[in-house]
């Protein structure tokens, strides 16, 4: 089986110098106005320099419409690419393999932020707040394609490895996938090909304007009840994706120790159909050097983390020594030293029981 400190490589022959990947995960630290702050930029040389093989970015919108949250970058126009391109070419002074993670919100963009009302692949309830959105016309979903695509473009200018679509989480490429949230009856809604296009369009049209080595990631919500996304439907989708020109597929599992009824994982459900034809990451409640050395074995290429990256910055080679870590609640204070600004450590106050002083 393979270990952590191993290399391996992507569909396109992009060698990843271990198998660490720090997942994506929301900070809130940049500006207003979607550009990368000094706070964001320096929370990720921190793990590139801990020896991750791979860091992707917190999620950034493609369009203005799509923010998630508060003090979210965005790749949605050029003012962003000076900040961009200080990240990507800061990273390159390390070893990881650098990815921005590009999403849009689609009815989880709140109109307090965007200031225009949420929009998906169906009108769908969003809260009692919220209301409704409101499905995007056929022409807004060819105009949010070319924005994934500019996007993409703008990362690769910038001096990015890739980019990773962000295809789970209930976001909007999910929204598109998921029965629940898409009941189109045009070329976008219908069957899970039908409902794949727009994810597929996307990838396409990526791939046309961006070099071969530039890799091209997908993140996936397994299972989602409350999208309507299910385990053998993913698998459909995963099918339609190995036949694109894409260099990764990575399973955001939440828990990787849950089984199945049939009593096995979902990573293992996943890598034991599709690995030998497309790389894996898998994603959820790893920890320690065992969790995932456990993930691994289930037939991942490489593993994600997100939360124990924050106070254990050097978490690849803490794990790859066999090192025991400690787990929550951390002190503010071990949060600022590993790199986490205030605003950062305050937004992880409402995790229950990850800071001494929060929830």
């Amino acid at each position: 089986m393979p270990s952590m400190d191993e290399s391996w490589q992507m569909r396109n022959g992009m060698e990843i110098p271990n198998r660490s990947v720090l997942a994506a995960m929301t900070n809130k630290q940049s500006h207003g106005d979607g550009r990368l702050s000094d706070d964001e930029i320096g929370f990720l040389l921190r793990r590139a320099k801990g020896g991750f093989g791979i860091i992707t970015t917190a999620a950034s919108h493609v369009q203005k419409s799509g923010q998630g949250w508060e003090g979210e970058f965005g790749v949605w126009s050029d003012h962003h690419l000076p900040g961009l391109t200080d990240l990507a070419m800061n990273l390159k002074k390390y070893d990881s393999r650098s990815f921005v993670q590009i999403f849009h919100g689609g009815m989880r963009a709140p109109s307090s932020l965007t200031g225009q009302q949420p929009c998906s692949a169906s009108e769908n309830f969003i809260s009692e707040n919220e209301g409704h959105s409101r499905a995007l016309t056929i022409e807004e979903v060819e105009e949010t394609i070319r924005d994934f695509i500019d996007a993409a473009k703008r990362c690769e200018s910038a001096g990015f490895d890739g980019v990773e679509l962000h295809g789970a989480h209930g976001y909007l490429i999910a929204q598109f996938l998921g029965t629940n949230t898409n009941r189109r009856i045009d070329r976008f809604g219908g069957t899970v090909e039908e409902r794949c296009e727009f994810l597929l369009t996307i990838i396409r049209g990526i791939r046309a304007v961006v070099r071969p080595d530039f890799a091209i990631m997908v993140r996936l919500s397994p299972v989602s009840n409350e999208i309507g996304i299910t385990l053998e439907e993913t698998k459909q989708v995963i099918a339609l994706l190995i036949e694109e020109d894409i260099d990764a597929v990575h399973i955001s599992c939440w828990d990787v120790f849950d089984v199945q009824d049939n009593g096995k994982t979902v990573t293992h459900e996943i890598c034991s159909t599709f690995s030998d034809s497309i790389p894996i990451v898998s994603t959820g409640s790893v920890w320690t050097a065992d969790d995932a050395q456990f993930v691994l074995d289930e037939g991942a290429q490489a593993v994600g983390v997100a939360r124990v990256a924050l106070p254990h910055p050097d978490w690849p080679s803490l794990v790859a020594n066999g090192n025991s870590l400690s787990r929550p609640p951390f002190s503010p204070e071990e949060l600022l030293q590993a790199d986490l600004s205030p605003v950062f450590v305050d937004y992880m106050r409402r995790w229950k029981g990850f800071v001494t002083d929060g929830r």
